[in-house]
């Protein structure tokens, strides 16, 4: 089969489409082939040399996690699923995947049914951008009606996604993005918008319950939103997790942190799936790649000004 591989840590020049054998699946596995791949600011970085890359070890490797295909195969013991079936899913995260790939195996119960109402590009950008997103408000936060929520950096990949997920739980939705976002994220749900390259969110928020910061300190973020969130609040950190600087000054403020990594989740994605069907949550592609264009789809998406999610198209649906 056609495969991704890198041999080295670098930048993008490192990915290159090789021949690799066929993967098998093993009991209660499926073998999946992959019509589209979501790419995700955990793949740059790890091919770069962080990300999961201390989980992956060295190269080589295949990367990617997002994906949506049909079932080719399955293992002894596989009662949920049957050749032919359209699923979609973010299998072994953060464990080698291999999405970049024509097929794939993974546990049967890591996959959900795709989505009926889109195609396989669409429904490949779903799994660890919605996952994050759903499993950051809904297990995490609690995220309640009436609540005042700020996702930072509404406009990307997560962020997009988790406006939706916290209109649809009932909260006040506030969002950080360009001004050029703002009628578009209107539309997604968002009744709050804040240009961060025209004022400093800070000034212009407060009385916050839910901080969801898809930024992080690398920018003092984190440390800055401790000044818009009610005492008792929380703020869940996704790419940086909690420093201890943050824990200490969260602390003094009495408000809460949180770090947080996504798993794995076929329940949370049939429900995802559910909202997507019904015409309640939206999937933003800004641009599809055929597979031999990884290199080129991750160079745009480290600009990290994208709308939405980039996608490999592995094969014609």
């Amino acid at each position: 089969m056609r495969a991704v591989v890198q041999h080295d840590f670098g930048g993008p020049e490192v990915l290159r489409v090789e021949r690799v054998p066929r993967p098998t699946p093993l009991p209660t596995e499926v073998l999946v082939r992959v019509h589209a791949a979501g790419i995700n600011p955990v793949d740059w970085k790890t091919r770069a040399g962080s990300g999961m890359a201390g989980v992956l070890g060295e190269p080589p490797f295949i990367l990617g996690w997002d994906v949506s295909g049909v079932v080719a195969e399955v293992g002894f013991g596989v009662t949920t699923l049957k050749p032919g079936d359209e699923v979609y899913g973010m299998p072994w995260f953060p464990r080698a995947a291999g999405g970049y790939a024509e097929f794939v195996t993974a546990p049967s119960r890591q996959f959900a049914r795709k989505p009926t109402k889109v195609g396989h590009e669409e429904a490949a950008a779903v799994p660890l951008a919605a996952l994050t997103a759903w499993q950051s408000l809904v297990d995490t936060a609690d995220v309640q009606a009436g609540q005042r929520v700020l996702i930072h950096a509404a406009a990307g990949g997560v962020g997009h996604l988790a406006v939706q997920f916290a209109k649809h739980l009932g909260a006040h939705v506030i969002g950080t993005a360009s001004r050029g976002r703002h009628d578009w994220l209107t539309k997604l749900g968002a009744d709050e918008l804040v240009d961060y390259t025209a004022v400093r969110f800070e000034d212009a928020v407060r009385d916050v319950d839910v901080v969801i910061d898809l930024i992080g300190d690398a920018q003092d973020t984190s440390i800055r939103s401790l000044e818009v969130l009610r005492p008792g609040g929380l703020i869940v950190t996704i790419p940086s997790g909690v420093s201890a600087d943050l824990l200490s000054r969260a602390e003094a403020k009495g408000v809460r942190t949180s770090a947080f990594l996504v798993e794995p989740d076929a329940p949370a994605l049939a429900r995802i799936a559910g909202l997507i069907d019904a015409g309640e949550v939206s999937i933003a592609v800004e641009e599809t790649y055929p597979l031999e264009e990884v290199a080129k789809a991750h160079s745009r998406g480290e600009t990290n000004r994208t709308q939405g999610k980039l996608v490999l198209r592995v094969q014609e649906s």
